[in-house]
Parts: structure tokens; sequence; C-alpha cells
């Protein structure tokens, strides 16, 4: 149900799979669901512009969507600080370059979300 996504620039240093890793378990600690269905994906970002543009600003943004219903305000705010806490840990700017993390926990429509997984032959 988790789906993850990731922005981030070249000049994040991120290891993808050990960040991974350990976020898919602790969304599962935190706010409940099962391992098997999180999913996350990154994508690299040619370009932001953070603030007044100085390029000594980047900015990493992680949006994790679920369904929403059943946990409560508190739990989902639990949720962001620790999913902005693991990036913290994980996150590292090239060096002179200023990173700003956020995190959006965001609300799955379950009258419009399907999914499916297909295996091949």
């Amino acid at each position: 149900m988790p789906q993850i996504t990731v922005d981030h620039s070249d000049r994040v240093h991120l290891d993808r799979r050990a960040f991974a890793a350990e976020l898919h378990p602790l969304v599962v600690e935190t706010i409940g669901g099962d391992l098997s269905a999180c999913k996350t994906r990154f994508r690299r970002v040619e370009e932001s512009y953070v603030g007044d543009g100085d390029p000594a600003r980047d900015v990493l943004l992680l949006e994790i969507r679920i369904f929403l219903d059943g946990r409560t305000v508190e739990r989902r705010g639990a949720l962001s600080e620790a999913l902005l806490a693991l990036l913290e840990r994980h996150a590292v700017p090239a060096e002179g370059v200023e990173l700003h993390l956020a995190v959006d926990v965001v609300e799955l429509d379950r009258r419009t979300y399907r999914k499916s997984v297909s295996a091949a032959g």
C-alpha cells in the first residue's frame, strides 16, 4: 500500500538500497501494514530552485502515499518525524551545499486506487 517517492539531485549522496531497507520496516512499525506492500521509487531531479535560487542550496523531497483512514493525526505526524530523521541519517549533501529535506504524507483514495501484481512466465 505505501507508495513512496524520493526526489533528489545528483548533489545528494544517498545509498538508495540501504535507505529503502530501513525505510520500509520503519513505515510498517510506525503505521502498520504489510512490508511486502511497500514500494519506493527514486527520481533524480536535474535542477531545483530553493528560496532565492542560491546554487549552494538543494532539496530532497520524500512523499509517502497511504490510506489515512484509521490513522490518527498523531500517528501520521510520528511517521513524518521518523522519516525525516531517517533522511537526516542517510542523505549527505555535496561539499558546500545546504540541503533542505521535506516529507509529505498524502492520502490514497480507496475509491479509485487499484493495484495488480504479475510475474513473468
